[in-house]
């Protein structure tokens, strides 16, 4: 099993307990820092189960429209939502698997990483974190990411 980065994890909660209500923003910003990105996303899934954007940074302005509102099943948010498992492209300039959307060339990142956010198997998010270059996240960046995913889900759905 790979090791989850649990300060990280903890800080988090900390955020989330302090607040009336949970402070995307800034949970994204510590996130990209985190894991040294300067793209990323939060979604939630709503009532029609849609992914709806909570938070992002470092998106361009001709893409916030279309990343709003995500079908499950549909880029790799939705893919994520829709799998419950992590996805990851090493490359979204050049990536043919169909999990990339036409529109994420846009945003001219590269290595990117969503991962569901789960709670008693229950998908209530995404989060997305995204690298300019081509990059692999390594088995204890995807475990950490999902860590913090379950515990926004646990404590956002409490």
């Amino acid at each position: 099993m790979s090791t989850v980065h649990l300060p990280l994890v903890a800080e988090i909660e900390r955020m989330l307990h302090d607040a009336k209500s949970p402070p995307w923003e800034q949970i994204l910003e510590r996130l990209l820092a985190h894991f040294d990105c300067p793209v990323g996303t939060v979604h939630l899934v709503d009532g029609q189960g849609l992914l709806q954007m909570q938070a992002q940074k470092g998106l361009p302005p001709q893409l916030l429209d279309k990343v709003q509102t995500i079908p499950i099943g549909k880029g790799m948010a939705g893919i994520a939502a829709e799998r419950k498992e992590p996805v990851q492209v090493c490359n979204l300039q050049t990536d043919a698997s169909g999990v990339v959307r036409p529109g994420a060339k846009v945003t001219r990142m590269e290595g990117s990483l969503a991962a569901p956010m789960l709670r008693d198997g229950k998908v209530s998010g995404v989060l997305g974190v995204a690298k300019p270059f081509e990059y692999e996240f390594t088995p204890a960046e995807t475990a950490t990411l999902m860590a913090v995913g379950a515990r926004l889900a646990e404590m956002t759905s409490a």
